[in-house]
């Protein structure tokens, strides 16, 4: 029974990334294209008795649907049973946006929007 138990304590798990929030940090009206930069947090768990390696991975942000960026988290490593918040930039498609130009300025003017991050 102890064995069963250690085993289950021992087994590796993913790392759970989770969006926590996203900042608009630069908005520049520059016809025909809009420009924005924001800053994603994510917070990193790592669940597991041993410390881990990870690769770099890619966040997609959605807007209304149209796939506007991507965030970049860079190749790292974290402490067993540990967590971690990591901000990454990122810069929004000017060309996607200017297809919602009048959703996006009624959301800015609003201070609130919905992005999707995946």
């Amino acid at each position: 029974a102890a064995a069963a138990v250690a085993l289950m304590v021992a087994r590796p798990r993913d790392p759970a990334f989770e969006l926590i929030s996203i900042d608009l940090t630069s908005f520049k009206f520059n016809l025909p294209a809009l420009d924005a930069e924001l800053i994603l947090t994510v917070h990193v768990n790592n669940p597991n008795i041993v410390p881990i390696k990870y690769d770099s991975a890619s966040m997609s942000i959605f807007y209304n649907g149209s796939l506007l960026g991507t965030a970049r988290l860079e190749a790292g490593s974290q402490s067993a049973r540990s967590c971690r918040l990591h901000r990454l930039p990122a810069r929004l498609s000017g060309l996607e946006l200017a297809h919602h130009v009048n959703k996006f300025l009624s959301d800015v003017a609003k201070r609130e929007m919905v992005l999707d991050a995946s």
